[in-house]
């Protein structure tokens, strides 16, 4: 059913000062397209200041025909962003006790809101200097230029401001009065029927435009079309982080709110922020008043017979982003606390697995080991087998749709490390469509940043999995803080409540000997990274006996000529029994016997590729901590690049952490070795502090000085010192020379070769 509005009416939820200047022109030609009067137009353009007479009339003989005309619908539209409900979204039914009302996102002010009376000065307890200081310390540094307008013209039938003055700081007009202890005396007598103005933000001293304005610190919030009473109580009840609160003289509050922008572009961006919450609330804000150059009323003068003075100073919330951050939690989406009871009898099920014993559909998933461990390969192998429907890691998976987001490698590394594992694993791609990459190398983002990106994109995918690899690309804040990580790995949750997919991420080892830790105690960082997932798997290197090592370069040997004999002696397996199969000595007296000189010579370089593969490879172990399954047996496997393979021998799990002991003399070798290298940190890291800002040269002693070392003792390490035996020690001279630090006589220079041309060989 369609409606035939009253425009007229409509024209009631919509103010024209809230409107720019071509929304006020479409206003126009709506009410002639639909048949109303210059008479209806010009009516109700008289609430705007900009209102000039007779412009509607001059203007509405130029709304001739169209090919597109502004239609009444425009004016339904504008009135809807006033309030305006339509019957057809309105059935206005009877609100029963279970209907759920929403709220709109930045609604604070319910509705109900309880006027806040303003009461104007009596004469004697009215000090105009005091104010104009007070606002004038509040709003601004001393140095800093401030503009003001007392001189007037006649602009038709109202008094309109000049541009008045702008050369005077804020310390100078403090100063004069308080000495003075007169306003007029120091800015000039204003005219009482119009009052005076000041701009709020800092100027250059050269002009009142935008352009000189300094600083992009307040915005002015102003509303003349509700009672000052409720202004007065809007603006308090919505805690806006007012610095000066003053009462105009007429028919408004001029709120000077904290907007503290870093340039022009942000400031823009919080003043329409502002004004839409002020709007939402019930506070119609006059939009003439965005421009940060903008004049507002100055407090410590007359206007028509009223003063204009200041109410209130530092009220509401202390800064923009505490009251930007207040608003958006006011209506926070958090379900209500339910009843065990309510629910007793109609327990949802659980999410079904996405990795069998491991993790469920819509849950989150941390893979953490050291470098070279093969990280990423395994997450890519996880994106093949749920893909595809395989195993991983002996782990049987749910197929389904995944995104694998890259933040490390290169597009063509990426797309050839797809294809390498593949290929190796033996799986044909039958289901690559199910697998999205997302290539974000030197494109990433914070996480708090990404996380809404990737939400958007992905919302209409249907994904079952979303791989994020590494996430050390867009940790936000301190690793080690545990309140700030604990924010960042929110951002999963995010995405697995939105997207319904589990999340899945990996992380590195922190330093040094990780044998003797659990596995949630390996991750670098806070413990808020291994205790926030639902599962955590974790890889560590595992010391390979020499007696597994020989019986894999065993096997070695026999792949080797098995290479060999299908190559050269068809049929060779029904001549060879299932034992003989498993002896190299067996298989080189067979092989030896069948095969000529060249051949051999071929299955010996067969051999050699073979052993050397076995001897690259690396053995691991995968242990898992789950929060909804019972821990699995620990999972051994080899990383035999590109890809990893399960140990089906069960050589493995007699190996244990930590189980290899060094000598006493190999543990005071390594920690000299670690000690050393990190003095050595120590000295080229203070040297290149010190060679800063176009110093040529610096004494040993200054040196020592910075370190904390005794010159004596940095002495022997610059210059070298004879050991036992008299044998010549360099010790740490000949490590700084390379990195461009030369030692000659109690002083040290930089030559050439600095250390910043070193690291880019």
């Amino acid at each position: 059913m369609e409606y035939k509005y009253d425009l007229k009416e409509l024209l009631k939820y919509i103010k024209p000062y809230n409107l720019t200047y071509q929304e006020w022109v479409n206003v126009g030609f709506a009410l002639k397209q639909e048949g109303y009067t210059a008479a209806d137009w010009d009516q109700w353009s008289k609430e705007d200041s900009r209102y000039k007479s007779g412009e509607c009339f001059r203007k509405w003989t130029s709304f001739n025909g169209s090919s597109e005309p502004v239609t009444g619908g425009t004016i339904v539209e504008y009135a809807k962003r006033g309030g305006f409900i339509p019957p057809s979204q309105d059935p206005g039914h009877e609100i029963g006790w279970d209907d759920v009302i929403t709220k709109e996102e930045g609604v604070v002010v319910d509705g109900w809101v309880e006027d806040r009376e303003v009461e104007e000065p009596s004469d004697a307890a009215w000090h105009p200097v005091q104010e104009l200081v007070t606002y004038l310390k509040t709003l601004f540094q001393s140095t800093e230029n401030v503009g003001y307008v007392t001189d007037v013209y006649e602009n038709e039938d109202r008094l309109s401001p000049k541009k008045g003055n702008w050369d005077r700081t804020a310390g100078e007009l403090i100063e004069q009065l308080e000495k003075y202890n007169d306003v007029g005396a120091v800015i000039g007598d204003c005219d009482e029927r119009a009052g005076a103005w000041i701009r709020f933000n800092p100027l250059d001293g050269n002009g009142v435009k935008n352009d000189n304005v300094t600083d992009y610190r307040y915005a002015l919030v102003e509303s003349d079309s509700i009672p000052i009473e409720r202004q007065n109580a809007i603006i308090r009840q919505l805690e806006l982080p007012v610095a000066c609160l003053v009462y105009s003289g007429g028919k408004s509050i001029h709120a000077i709110v904290k907007i503290e922008a870093g340039d022009l572009s942000e400031y823009k961006k919080r003043v329409e922020y502002l004004y839409n919450i002020c709007r939402k609330n019930g506070l119609e804000v006059d939009t003439q008043n965005k421009n940060p150059s903008r004049l507002s009323r100055m407090p410590g003068v007359k206007r028509n017979g009223h003063k204009q003075f200041l109410i209130d100073t530092n009220i509401g919330k202390r800064s923009w982003n505490e009251w930007q951050d207040w608003i958006e939690a006011v209506n926070d989406d958090l379900p209500d606390p339910e009843t065990l009871s309510d629910v007793w009898e109609n327990i949802p099920p659980l999410a079904p697995c996405l990795i069998d014993g491991v993790l469920r559909k819509g849950h989150k998933m941390l893979i953490s080991g050291p470098s070279k461990a093969g990280k990423s390969i395994a997450l890519i192998e996880l994106c093949i087998a749920i893909a595809e429907g395989t195993s991983w890691f002996g782990m049987k998976c749910a197929q389904g749709h995944v995104l694998y987001v890259n933040l490390e490698l290169d597009h063509a590394s990426c797309l050839h490390r797809f294809k390498d594992v593949y290929d190796a694993l033996g799986i044909k791609a039958l289901h690559i469509d199910n697998i999205d990459i997302w290539n974000l190398r030197g494109k990433a983002v914070p996480m708090d940043k990404l996380a809404p990106k990737l939400i958007r994109r992905a919302e209409k995918k249907d994904y079952t999995a979303i791989i994020i690899d590494p996430i050390y690309k867009v940790i936000t804040g301190d690793e080690n803080s545990a309140d700030q990580m604990a924010l960042f790995c929110n951002q999963f949750d995010k995405i697995c409540n939105e997207l319904k997919a589990a999340t899945i991420y990996c992380h590195h080892h922190s330093k040094g000997n990780q044998a003797n830790k659990n596995a949630q105690d390996r991750a670098s960082g806070s413990g808020v990274f291994a205790r926030d997932p639902d599962a955590l798997l974790d890889l560590i290197e595992l010391d390979v006996p020499e007696t597994l090592r020989a019986n894999e370069e065993g096997k070695a040997r026999i792949r080797g000529i098995e290479k060999a004999l299908s190559k050269f002696v068809p049929g060779w397996e029904s001549d060879v029994g299932q034992d003989d199969r498993l002896s190299p000595t067996q298989m080189t007296n067979y092989a030896t016997g069948k095969l000529t000189g060249p051949q051999i010579e071929s299955m010996e370089t067969f051999i050699r590729e073979e052993i050397n593969r076995t001897n690259r490879r690396t053995a691991w172990r995968i242990d898992g901590i789950l929060r909804e399954f019972p821990r699995f047996k620990p999972i051994s496997l080899w990383f035999d690049y590109p890809i990893h393979r399960l140990d089906d021998s069960g050589a493995f799990e007699d190996i244990k952490m930590g189980e290899k002991k060094e000598s006493f003399k190999k543990r005071m070798a390594r920690s000299q070795k670690e000690k050393s290298e990190e003095t050595l940190d120590l000295y080229l890291s203070t040297l290149d502090f010190l060679f800063t800002d176009g110093v040529e040269e610096i004494d040993y002693k200054d040196l020592a000085e910075q370190i904390g070392k005794s010159p004596e003792t940095v002495k022997k390490d610059l210059s070298g010192t004879k050991g036992r035996g008299g044998k010549w020690n360099p010790r740490y001279s000949e490590a700084l020379t390379k990195e461009g630090f030369v030692y000659d006589n109690g002083k040290i220079r930089r030559e050439d070769n600095s250390r910043g041309q070193q690291d880019n060989i």
